[in-house]
């Protein structure tokens, strides 16, 4: 039943691409070709559950299948936060504030409902919901703190990648120094790795005028998603291999 991936440093590399791509790609839809925050989330939303629905359903791994489910969930999280921020006001310290509240929310009942917070196995298909949904809202609240630190506190886009990637060293070297939960580091560094990923979106995209690369929304999501496809393929190779070993030592 289990269909989750190893964490290792792979893991982390491909989810800073693919929440990196969110970004670019969720602006793209919403603002370069002009679809708007509210009728992008709509949109992304289906996806997310079109490849949830499939990685449910599927018996096993896919490395394609369940980075694509990653991939929704990042451009969706970046149009529902675009929509509660901008569209609705909450402003960026309100919508991450109220996102909080629903993550916390969603892994009380999680661990009412399982007794786990595990993210290394999940043998039930509630188990499976709530890891996904937990990764939707960590997502979206990953999108509201990046544009926070980004536009709110003066940083900049430069100064918020910096920020955030300093936090998710600490984290990494409290994973080797202290016997704190991995869970709760995991959960840590998937939040922060979608700031981290949503702040690197606008350095590539945003005009140098406002502290960018001026790559544009369109050539930034041409070069992650390529990237992000090799990656995936190269995980697709190593997930068949020991099971072609295996099929070659019965065969022996």
């Amino acid at each position: 039943m289990n269909k989750l991936p190893q964490i290792t440093l792979a893991f982390w590399i491909m989810k800073i691409c693919a929440t990196t791509l969110g970004e670019t790609a969720g602006d793209l839809l919403s603002m370069t070709l002009n679809v708007g925050y509210a009728v992008s989330s709509i949109i992304l939303i289906s996806f997310f559950a079109i490849s949830l629905f499939g990685q449910v359903v599927s018996d096993r791994y896919k490395p394609a299948l369940y980075w694509s489910v990653i991939l929704t969930t990042s451009t969706a999280g970046t149009t529902m936060s675009d929509f509660m921020d901008r569209s609705l006001g909450l402003g960026y310290a309100a919508g991450s504030a109220l996102l909080i509240s629903i993550l916390v929310v969603t892994f009380c009942m999680w661990y009412r409902s399982e007794k786990s917070l595990s993210v290394h196995r999940i043998t039930s298909t509630k188990g499976e919901l709530f890891y996904w949904f937990a990764i939707l809202f960590s997502n979206t609240l990953g999108t509201a703190l990046g544009d926070f630190l980004a536009d709110d506190s003066g940083l900049g886009f430069a100064g918020g990648a910096l920020l955030i990637g300093g936090s998710i060293a600490v984290v990494v070297l409290l994973h080797y120094a202290t016997r704190i939960s991995s869970v709760l580091l995991f959960w840590l560094a998937f939040v922060l790795t979608r700031p981290f990923g949503a702040t690197l979106g606008d350095v590539l995209t945003k005009p140098s005028a406002k502290g960018g690369l001026d790559f544009g929304t369109v050539g930034s999501s041409i070069v992650l998603l390529s990237i992000l496809l090799a990656l995936v393929a190269i995980a697709t190779y190593y997930t068949r291999k020991p099971k072609e070993n295996a099929t070659e030592a019965i065969r022996i």
